[in-house]
Parts: structure tokens; C-alpha cells; sequence
């Protein structure tokens, strides 16, 4: 019922902020999204052992959204309720509704101030991504001020997070909300659609809250890096390379990289291929530093396989050895509503792997994912996937399970976003 009441409450406001915009030349819009996806695991996220059964169900994403639009203003709020079929009894009092998107932004000429409840989304998603393949998504409270023009951007984002409102204590950050203290980040970029090459840099520092609330202190990582990309007539080439150095946030010294080269071209209107390939700094068994590169709040999904063994879900046994990704895609246009990809992934670890005083080989195994897409209408789409992987020895010490036993992954997702309405002309 109150997600009814809060959706019946804004539909009720619409004629005022229709007959507003229109007296003031502003525009508002609603637009909704109901995305349900039916999911077979059998070995997705954790390889499972032999004689596990697989898990099915269905989850769904609701979201209301409402943007307002002025002269140099802007507003947007998106309400959603994410959930599992079956997960809330048919009475239900306490429904699940929540703000993934609250922000203002004010602009002026070529600056603007976005402040608020946003996703941060920046070059291709390594870093910082909106993680929409997630149900609930991935958003942050933070101050955003930024510059553009021509062919020059330039982002500065803060944020300070707490857990409430205190009188008293000092600043101490209690663990169960944003994964970190505060952060600042500086984000610049050379280019736009217009020329072939672009360039973006990425500076970013992330406070911790080391220790207890008796006896705490802040410890602080930096992530910085490039990310670079060359389009031109059929070919697409882009590559990224990021350092960290600081304190973990189990305040352990921190030396630690990633690299990343990826090319892909048209062959016809029809057929794309493309190659790849990611490495991702481990851990050292004899170090007592942190060598694992952390990938931060990226969309895992979208690099190191879809069935998300690596980063999107935990390593075992303290055996983050780091990856090293080699993958080759194939992709095919059927028409202008159908498209299909089928990528294979060949996994290594990038550092030796030890356990119980074995060395075991750095070969983790391959994975092949397999996606179509099929544009119903234009805000409806139909979507489905299904991955395989081959795993080795070495993956059941990082990962788990019985890399004897089959693993397989399948989905099928239906994305419905309508525009219910707009003034804008």
C-alpha cells in the first residue's frame, strides 16, 4: 500500500507540473522501467560441487522516475522496488521502496553543481559504473561540480558519508552503508564523438575507518589512470591502465595495477570480431602487501565473464592472485531488432597460486557466454544469455566448488521502459 500511495501521489501532481511548465517554457517527464529476469544457476557467481542442485528464480526491478527541467536547473528523483517473485507475502505492510536517484543540478554557462543521491558512470565502467545489470543498481552520495566545453571535461566529485546524525563522537563511520569514508575524485577528458581519439585521466583518493570507535583513525588509497580510446571508419580500439598505492582499508600497504587492450572491427554491416585482454595485479603469497588490484565500484559484468566468478563475487581461501582475461567476441546484426554475441574467455591467475604448501598452475580455466537481443518495440526489449565454464584445479582453491562437475548459467530477462509522459516540446 505505500507504494501505491507514494506512485498515486505523484501521478496526482502531474497536471500541476504540467500546467507550470507549460506557463514557464520548463519541461517534466515520468518515465517507468519494469524489468523481471528469470535466472538458472548451476554454477554462476561460485562453482558449485558435484551433486548441488540449481537454483531458479525470478527477480524484478520497479522504477518510477520524474525529471523537472528549467533553465539552468535541474531535478531528478527515481523511486524503485527491487525483489524476488514470492520473497513478499500477499499482505504486505512494510513494502520495500527506496530513492536510487535524488539530485539537483545547477548550471551556469559552461560549469554546473549536481548534489545529491546519483550514479557515477565514467569512461567505459571499469572504476566507476552504474552496475545497472544489478537489480538495485549502484549509486552514491556525493557532491558533483564540472566543466565542459568544446572538446574539454572536467569532473570533481566529493562525498563524506555517516551513519547519522550525531551530537557528539567525532566522525567515526560504522560499517553497513557506503563502502568507504569519504572520497574525492578529479576526472578529465580530451575528445568527443567528433574526433577519433579521446583520452580520459583519473585521479581518485578513497578515505577508510580503520580500527573501532574507541580507537579509530582514517587510512586513505589512491586510484589513478587513463583510459584511451581510437575510432575510426570500422575499427574501435581502446585501452585503460590504473595504479593504486596507499592503505587498504585494512590498513595494509597497498602497490597495485591493471591494464587493459581491447580491439574490434566491422567486418560487413552484418558480422564484428573483436580480441581483448585484461590483467589485473594479485597477491604475492610471501608479500605482506596488497598487491590484488581492487577494481573498486566498476560493472564487473560487463569485463571478466558474465557468469561473474571474478571481482563481482568474493575469492577463497585468501587467494586473490589476481586475472589475467584474454577473450575473443563475435558478434552478428541479424536485422535492425536482433543482434547476438558469442564471447569466449581464456582466465589465468596473475600471480602463482599456494595452498597447503602445493603450487598449483596459473590456468583458471574458459568460459563462453552466448547474449541475443531482441527489440520488441522501442521500449520493450527482450533479452536472454547462457554461459558455460570449463574450470580447472587451481579455480577450486580460488574460487571453490568441483571443477569436475558441469557449470552452466542460464537467463532470460524482459525490459519494459515506457516514457508515460513529457512536456518538453
Amino acid at each position: 500500500m505505500r507504494v501505491l500511495r507514494n506512485i498515486l501521489t505523484a501521478i496526482l501532481l502531474i497536471p500541476s507540473f504540467c500546467l507550470f511548465a507549460q506557463e514557464k517554457q520548463e519541461s517534466f517527464s515520468m518515465s517507468a522501467q519494469l524489468r523481471s529476469r528469470g535466472e538458472y544457476r548451476n554454477g554462476a557467481l561460485f562453482p558449485r560441487t558435484e551433486g548441488e542442485s540449481p537454483a531458479t528464480f525470478i527477480n524484478d526491478r520497479v522504477r518510477l522516475s520524474m525529471d523537472y527541467k528549467r533553465p539552468n536547473l535541474e531535478l531528478k528523483l527515481s523511486g524503485q522496488h527491487v525483489g524476488v517473485w514470492g520473497q513478499d507475502p500477499q499482505i504486505d505492510k512494510n513494502g520495500r521502496f527506496m530513492l536510487n536517484e535524488a539530485w539537483g543540478k545547477i548550471s551556469y554557462n559552461d560549469f554546473y553543481i549536481q548534489i545529491g543521491r546519483q550514479a557515477l558512470s565514467y569512461d567505459d565502467d571499469r572504476i566507476l559504473g552504474s552496475l545497472d545489470w544489478n537489480t538495485s543498481g549502484r549509486f552514491h552520495d556525493a557532491l558533483k561540480a564540472g566543466y565542459s566545453k568544446d572538446l574539454n571535461s572536467v569532473d570533481l566529485i566529493l562525498a563524506f558519508n555517516q551513519n547519522d546524525e550525531k551530537i557528539k563522537g567525532g566522525t567515526y563511520y560504522a560499517p553497513g552503508g557506503q563502502p568507504y569514508k569519504s572520497m574525492q575524485t578529479v576526472w578529465y577528458h580530451y575528445g568527443n564523438n567528433t574526433v577519433p581519439f579521446n583520452i580520459s585521466l583519473l585521479a581518485m583518493n578513497l578515505g577508510w575507518q580503520l580500527g573501532d570507535e574507541d580507537n579509530s583513525s582514517n587510512g586513505f588509497m589512491q586510484t589513478l589512470g587513463t583510459y584511451m580510446t581510437y575510432k575510426k571508419e570500422r575499427w574501435n580500439i581502446n585501452g585503460s591502465f590504473y595504479y593504486q598505492t596507499g592503505k587498504s582499508n585494512q590498513d595494509v600497504s597497498v602497490s597495485a595495477y591493471m591494464g587493459s587492450l581491447s580491439a574490434s572491427v566491422k567486418l560487413n554491416p552484418k558480422w564484428s570480431v573483436g580480441a581483448g585482454s585484461d590483467y589485473l595485479s594479485g597477491n604475492s603469497h610471501d608479500s605482506n602487501k596488497v598487491k590484488a588490484f581492487n577494481p573498486l565500484y566498476g560493472t564487473h559484468h560487463k569485463f571478466y565473464g558474465t557468469m561473474d566468478y571474478f571481482y563481482a563475487s568474493a575469492f577463497i581461501n585468501n587467494q586473490n592472485s589476481g586475472l589475467w582475461d584474454n577473450h575473443l567476441n563475435v558478434s552478428m546484426k541479424a536485422s535492425n531488432k536482433v543482434d547476438a554475441s558469442l564471447t569466449y574467455h581464456y582466465f589465468r591467475t596473475s600471480k602463482d597460486v599456494y595452498f597447503e604448501n602445493e603450487k598449483y598452475n596459473k590456468s583458471l580455466g574458459s568460459e563462453f557466454d552466448f547474449q541475443i537481443n531482441w527489440s520488441v518495440m522501442p521500449d520493450v526489449k527482450l533479452i536472454a544469455g547462457y554461459s558455460v565454464m570449463f574450470g580447472s584445479r587451481t579455480m577450486d582453491i580460488v574460487k571453490g566448488g568441483d571443477h569436475k562437475s558441469w557449470q552452466d548459467w542460464g537467463w532470460i530477462s524482459i525490459n519494459i521502459t515506457p516514457k508515460l509522459f513529457s512536456t518538453a516540446k
